[in-house]
């Protein structure tokens, strides 16, 4: 079992799903080489992909290519089903910072033969990850300034507002397919300037009115 942290609150959060987006940030999918999709493009990963504020990132030993992701995670906090986007904010309980480590390598072969992707995505520790803070800390999901240092050098920043697809409509296109529940947890997207990390690296990522994340790679 798996929970995570939300200020204030003395029971921890048993954790779900973890529904992550790809290519939500214009940016990020140019530097890729990657369309901007129309709708949301799902992938998920395991609860067991958590690891904690000061934890290690275990890069597998299948990869040499391991990138990093800064992203803002939403946690909701009621059952969604069929959501609309004007009820879609309802759902969510707090925001934290997170970053979906990625295996590139494993990843592109992946993609090369049209498999889906979670060996790159859900590998233990891929998914560190902030304690949350409430709702009520964050006046507006969508103008946030976040960013990534990897040993204090600045790889990645940007600003929520960028995001092709806000938190609404995510909210309520997942809820067409998938019924939302408490502890489920949605990896936004990731701004431009996602690049490799290597075991000893210091990452410390931060999404304003959030907070920050330390992980070092082992």
């Amino acid at each position: 079992m798996h929970s995570v942290i939300l200020q204030g609150e003395f029971c921890p959060v048993r954790v779900g799903k973890i529904l992550c987006l790809a290519r939500n940030y214009v940016a990020h999918a140019k530097e890729l080489g990657n369309e901007v999709p129309a709708e949301p493009v799902l992938f998920s990963k395991p609860a067991s992909s958590i690891v904690g504020n000061m934890g290690s990132v275990v890069i597998p030993a299948c990869s040499q290519d391991c990138h990093h992701e800064v992203e803002l995670a939403v946690l909701i906090g009621a059952v969604g089903k069929n959501v609309t986007p004007c009820h879609a904010m309802e759902l969510v309980r707090g925001y934290a910072v997170a970053i979906d480590m990625t295996l590139r390598d494993i990843q592109t072969q992946l993609k090369s033969k049209g498999y889906p992707w979670d060996l790159a995505k859900g590998f233990d520790t891929s998914c560190p990850l902030s304690e949350f803070v409430p709702t009520a800390a964050v006046s507006d999901p969508h103008k946030l300034k976040l960013g990534l240092e990897v040993n204090t050098v600045m790889r990645q920043s940007g600003n929520t507002e960028c995001m092709v697809h806000r938190i609404p409509d995510i909210i309520a296109f997942i809820s067409r397919v998938f019924t939302l529940e408490p502890g489920d947890i949605i990896l936004t997207g990731t701004p431009a300037g996602v690049g490799p990390v290597v075991p000893g690296d210091h990452m410390r990522a931060w999404i304003e009115n959030v907070g920050t994340l330390e992980v070092q790679v082992q």
